[in-house]
């Protein structure tokens, strides 16, 4: 890589380390799509993303633990049934781009999944009566599914073993199929549909992501599709900004959280469709739209919540630019 796509890395990675710390995201919710976008192929676009969100997780999650923000019961099931999920999806990507249209389906993945979470959570942020009462309507039907084992989680939450295991595993197959910690699906799973407080779903997600991570971007390095010099200026960038997102999250608002998350979600849903929309009909403008989703997404959300985050600590309710990042 030239010196400035080293220095245009390590400055991406800083912003995806406050959104990670932020929101309980390895990152590769636009790692993966960014290099989608700047050429690189699925298998590694898929790998390399994987590999960030191992070396980012360790930060955050320590962060998180620090601010006692982890169960860890409900860590070790999703751990074991994502690891399990992981592998499904890896065989799925290579059996995909062995037939040669892995670059096609894993970016209509991407719209899909980005796009439907993202306006699912934006709904929320926006209607937070009706919202919060959809949520709790689902997490307490999930809640009375008693199928053994039960156990019992932190927030004072009882639940079936054998849902947990199960979204875990379901979750698993899409982190390998599509290059992503789980991050961006397991966080709303945990908070609407097992009803876990949205701070231990942040530090709990992160934990396992720093297992399920490290499982994938091991076996994507087995078969050469991690590009370690991408990886290390990501890392080296990230490495200040999850502790700065960890952080935030002790004075950011709780639907500040949500709509930041459904904001990202659906500019790399954007980016992505831009980009194969540009390749398929030879508009070079859509491509240049794209990177500028995604990079232009990551400035501003991170941008905002670090100025939420000092408007906070200021206790400054009455400037106009802060109330803006508070509500």
């Amino acid at each position: 890589m030239t010196l400035l796509m080293v220095g245009l890395f390590i400055g991406f990675g800083l912003l995806i380390g406050i959104l990670f710390g932020f929101f309980g995201m390895g990152g590769s919710f636009l790692v993966t799509p960014a290099l989608l976008v700047l050429g690189y192929p699925s298998t590694v676009a898929v790998g390399s993303g994987l590999a960030f969100v191992f070396g980012t997780s360790v930060i955050g999650a320590l962060r998180h633990r620090h601010h006692g923000q982890v169960d860890y019961k409900l860590a070790l099931i999703m751990i074991v049934a994502m690891t399990i999920g992981i592998e499904a999806g890896k065989s799925v990507v290579f059996f995909l781009d062995a037939t040669g249209i892995a670059d096609v389906v894993i970016s209509i993945a991407y719209i899909g999944l980005l796009a439907v979470v993202g306006l699912f959570t934006l709904r929320d942020a926006w209607n937070s009566e009706g919202s919060d009462s959809t949520g709790r309507n689902l997490s307490d039907w999930v809640q009375s599914l008693h199928l053994p084992p039960m156990v019992t989680l932190r927030g004072n939450v009882r639940i079936s073993g054998t849902i947990i295991f199960a979204v875990g595993f379901v979750i698993g197959v899409l982190s390998g199929f599509l290059g992503v910690g789980g991050g961006f699906l397991l966080m709303p799973a945990m908070m609407y549909g097992l009803g876990v407080p949205a701070a231990i779903a942040v530090g709990t997600d992160i934990l396992q992501i720093t297992i399920s991570g490290a499982f994938g971007a091991f076996r994507y390095a087995q078969s050469g599709s991690v590009v370690l010099p991408v990886v290390g200026a990501l890392l080296a960038g990230s490495a200040l900004g999850a502790r700065i997102g960890a952080g935030a999250t002790q004075l950011v608002e709780e639907d500040a959280i949500k709509g930041y998350f459904a904001a990202m979600l659906l500019a790399g849903s954007v980016a992505v469709a831009a980009k194969e929309l540009g390749a398929a009909y030879g508009i070079g403008i859509l491509n240049t739209v794209s990177v500028g989703l995604i990079f232009g997404a990551a400035i501003l959300v991170s941008g905002a919540v670090v100025l939420a985050a000092i408007c906070r600590l200021r206790n400054d309710s009455t400037g106009t630019v802060c109330q803006l990042t508070t509500t």
